[in-house]
């Protein structure tokens, strides 16, 4: 994939690129939050209380860019599990594809009930799918799709809808700049997220470059969402630019991160909006200081619920109550099956809704407002 696009072939590229919320359960993904919120302190990575139908297995996918896999989809996938009466086998790759294929095979030759997977990349995840499926154990994408394999059902978020909030929110901001440049960064080439966050922010920003009311300076994807690299990326493309740009997409908080750092440096923070996915205590951090412009979080609590509940319907080979849940599709983009799916839907959060998170209980005003944003703590009505 040629990972920069430029203004001039903007109308070319689409054939490039290829979830409810409840209020009641408003949950964050945590990338980048080193602990775990109030909320989920309590639980557990093995459910191995009380009587069990038997242990499903669950392999993540790394540590090095985001702490959510470990501080809060595995507790709460091992909650939701034991809910359901099964015992949880709850492990991470930590990025090495060998070792998830290591693990995989471990739990297939201990026939796991049903196997719930976030792979490192597509390839490895289809691999062990095809291993599992010989085996007879059912298998579950798990926040990523494996494209190209073959899983019995997909549990995420509706990523495109997650591009178009970035990409609503960016355009709102510059709507009374005509002709505002825009630099793009976004995440892996190879990962199927990063292409229908892309594809959503595309809907909305593409007829704004084709109409001249915004301009695109530059694309620019970033492997392995490496966000050092994106930092890097974004300055080089900035440089290049004069020094100019009026907009930023930033495909998630670690990237804002990265990007309002450059931005400091030139003395446009605070001036230039930033958008951000993840709802990190750093990209909300950021929102309060102004430095960033919106986030998007994403309910964890609701996705591993629904991972648990399509896990036990597969493991005691209920499929009526598994289509029962899986009410959406997705397309594998690569062989074209459609793929029985959970999609939650994103929200945005912004100055106006801060707030909410604190008052959720997925984390405390003590965590969010440090010393430097006691006052905007304040002003957006958080209070220690």
């Amino acid at each position: 994939m040629n990972t920069t696009r430029t203004s001039s072939s903007v109308r070319t590229s689409r054939a490039l690129v290829f979830a409810s919320f409840g209020a009641a359960a408003l949950m964050l993904t945590g990338c980048g939050a080193n602990a775990l919120g109030p909320a989920q302190e309590s639980a557990t990575s093995d459910s191995t209380a009380g009587p069990s139908k038997g242990t499903i297995g669950v392999i993540l996918p790394e540590t090095a860019t985001s702490a959510r896999w470990e501080a809060f989809d595995k507790p709460l996938l091992a909650a939701a599990l034991k809910k359901q009466g099964y015992e949880s086998n709850i492990q991470n790759a930590q990025g090495d594809v060998q070792k998830f294929s290591s693990l995989a095979d471990g739990m297939i030759a201990t026939q796991v009930k049903a196997l719930i997977i976030a792979s490192p990349n597509a390839e490895v995840g289809a691999t062990v799918e095809q291993k599992a499926q010989a085996a007879g154990i059912p298998t579950i994408d798990y926040d990523r799709l494996n494209t190209g394999g073959s899983a019995d059902y997909y549990v995420s978020f509706d990523n495109v809808e997650v591009g178009r909030l970035q990409g609503t929110a960016l355009a709102a901001a510059l709507k009374d700049k005509p002709g505002a440049e825009v630099i793009q960064i976004e995440g892996a080439p190879d990962e199927n997220n990063s292409i229908l966050f892309h594809k959503g922010q595309m809907e909305v920003l593409e007829p704004l470059y084709s109409s001249g009311k915004l301009k695109l300076v530059r694309d620019q994807f970033t492997p392995g969402w490496d966000n050092q690299l994106g930092g890097t990326q974004f300055e080089q493309i900035l440089t290049s630019n004069g020094g100019k740009v009026d907009g930023v997409i930033a495909a998630n908080d670690g990237m804002a991160g990265a990007v309002i750092t450059v931005l400091k440096k030139n003395g446009l923070n605070g001036v230039v909006p930033v958008t951000g996915q993840d709802a990190t205590l750093a990209g909300l951090q950021s929102i309060l200081r102004g430095d960033q412009t919106m986030t998007v979080f994403k309910a964890i609590k609701l996705e591993a619920e629904a991972a648990a509940k399509l896990a036990a319907a597969v493991a005691s080979k209920d499929t009526g109550a598994a289509d029962s849940l899986a009410t959406q599709t997705t397309t594998d983009p690569k062989s074209g099956r459609q793929i029985k799916s959970v999609l939650l839907k994103p929200q945005v959060v912004d100055k106006s809704n801060v707030k909410d998170v604190v008052e959720q209980g997925y984390l405390t005003a003590e965590q969010l407002c440090s010393s430097d944003l006691v006052e905007a703590c304040k002003i957006a009505g958080i209070s220690k």
